[in-house]
């Protein structure tokens, strides 16, 4: 039993951290929401170590995971995780972030003597919950041997991608990759729909052609069903497509579909579908041509 820590109890942390107690270790936890850490508290007893601050988690745990919502919030969490660091000790923040921002976090814990590693994940809420989730990581190799142990009850698929930093470009490339096949999907099913082709006709061949796509095998069937409950929001993807033109800009990439893709994401948001799963952006362009992909 080892003891761990891990802070961020929301559509991913949650199921996350649950798996870390379900294969019996130790588990400090804090949310900026009580009434979330309570629950875990009253489900697991005391393996499920309570917490008033980041603060808190580090000076229990020897390996500690954090998942929170953007770059600023992944500072704060890392400062405060700071004030009460082991020499030693491993952070893994499983947050999608700037990768800039992330490298300046880890001269922060290299400097107190411990290590941070970048391990952004895939698989959105079906694959925390289930613990089939893939990261890629970045930080220490050696660090990173060292806490594999404890990764494996949360993902099937671990990839380490080099130093400080690197765990994120990798996520920030597929997620701009998914965006970008998103949307083409979306244009395509909607041209198909105001033409008169039956949506699942036009997605059967779809999946048997060279057009194929798993992200679009698993996300067409919602639409279809006009079922946009949260997997993966909107806002968090059109934050990470920004990421990635960041990123692009820095290393001198030019991106012309991802920056097109970022204003559709933004008028999804606009129209109201920032908190809906990011399949909800096909409504931008139904509501532009007058049709509804849905079943017959």
């Amino acid at each position: 039993m080892a003891k761990l820590g891990f802070i961020g109890l929301g559509i991913m942390g949650d199921p996350m951290a649950r798996h870390l107690l379900k294969a019996g270790h130790e588990v400090a936890i804090w949310s900026n929401t009580a009434a979330k850490v309570q629950k875990l508290a009253a489900e697991y007893g005391k393996a499920a170590v309570v917490c008033a601050s980041p603060k808190d988690v580090a000076a229990f745990a020897d390996c500690t995971f954090y998942c929170v919502g953007d770059s600023a919030m992944s500072d704060s969490v890392a400062d405060s995780l700071l004030e009460g660091i082991k020499a030693g000790s491993v952070v893994a923040d499983c947050s999608t972030i700037a990768p800039d921002v992330s490298r300046s976090i880890e001269a922060k814990f290299r400097a107190k003597g411990a290590f941070f590693l970048d391990a952004p994940c895939t698989g959105s809420k079906p694959g925390a919950e289930n613990g089939t989730l893939t990261f890629m990581v970045g930080g220490d190799q050696a660090a990173f041997e060292r806490s594999k142990p404890y990764f494996e009850p949360m993902g099937k698929l671990l990839y380490y991608c080099g130093g400080p930093g690197m765990g994120l470009n990798a996520k920030l490339t597929q997620n701009l990759v998914l965006a970008n096949i998103m949307e083409a999907f979306n244009e395509g099913m909607v041209l198909a729909s105001k033409a008169g082709v039956p949506a699942e006709l036009m997605l059967d061949i779809l999946n048997n052609s060279a057009a194929k796509s798993g992200l679009i095998s698993f996300k067409a069937p919602y639409i279809l069903d006009r079922n946009f409950t949260t997997n993966f929001a909107t806002k968090w993807m059109h934050k990470d497509i920004g990421l990635a033109l960041e990123s692009g800009k820095q290393l001198g990439v030019p991106l012309p579909n991802t920056g097109l893709t970022q204003q559709l994401f933004q008028a999804a948001i606009s129209m109201g579908y920032g908190e809906e799963d990011f399949c909800s952006t096909v409504k931008v362009l139904e509501q532009w041509a007058g049709t509804t992909v849905k079943k017959s």
